[in-house]
């Protein structure tokens, strides 16, 4: 029984290990510290968190099965670099998820959590006039942190693992595909949502979220680029 019980110790640690990176790696895509196509070797990534080439293996399959990651074969794992065809599906999936979690969450939302989400705001507006790699990054987690903040509200877990996704995979195709400097995500928009919600206004409310959502997509270049060959690639 005792050796019973240790394997499952074990087994249980392993899996907690490989979340902990799982979640690190996703982290660093949502705030784009790491670029689409950046190869993420298991060596690399066991030595990095000081773990097994398994578990790091195990790590980079879940996210491979969150579209965050890409492992070819006998090439390795990569970050995963979405299509125009892909991106498009990804902010179509937020406009037909993103309404639901925002109703969900507004018959569940307590003072608390206006004044929480409240602060999200306060701090993504201060890491807006500051300048920097490092604010930058740290404005993109806040500006994500909202949408994942409404879908913590709302309860649902698997919706909050979703939007987790979602959240991630838009953030890469906003470093390949954004064209501006701006935010990405809208902070006056994110005001304008949560006092609706505040006033029960949840049509309106849903209104300005596919509007923010659809200006999200608007500053994305999504057009298809012919591939060149490599003469062409030199005559230009």
């Amino acid at each position: 029984m005792k050796s019973a019980a240790k394997a499952q110790q074990a087994e249980d640690s392993a899996e907690t290990g490989a979340q902990q990176i799982r979640d690190a790696i996703r982290e660093a895509i949502v705030e784009r510290r790491l670029s689409p196509g950046t190869k993420l070797s298991e060596s690399d990534v066991g030595n990095l968190f000081n773990v097994s080439r398994t578990l790091a293996r195990a790590a980079l399959q879940a996210l491979s099965y969150e579209g965050l990651v890409s492992v070819e074969k006998n090439r390795g794992a990569f970050v995963a670099y979405p299509s125009p065809e892909e991106a498009r599906q990804i902010f179509s999936a937020r406009r037909l998820v993103e309404p639901g979690i925002l109703r969900e969450a507004a018959a569940r939302i307590t003072p608390d959590d206006i004044t929480h989400l409240r602060q999200l705001l306060l701090e993504e507006g201060r890491l807006m006039s500051e300048r920097g790699q490092t604010a930058r990054r740290a404005e993109i987690k806040a500006s994500g942190d909202f949408h994942l903040t409404l879908a913590v509200i709302s309860g649902n877990s698997i919706m909050q693992r979703f939007m987790e996704e979602l959240v991630a995979r838009s953030s890469l195709v906003i470093a390949l595909y954004g064209q501006s400097t701006a935010s990405s995500c809208g902070h006056s928009e994110h005001g304008d949502i949560i006092s609706a919600i505040e006033a029960d206004e949840l049509d309106r409310a849903c209104q300005l979220m596919l509007h923010h959502i659809a200006h999200i997509e608007a500053d994305l270049d999504l057009r298809e680029r012919k591939s060149l060959g490599l003469k062409e690639a030199f005559e230009l």
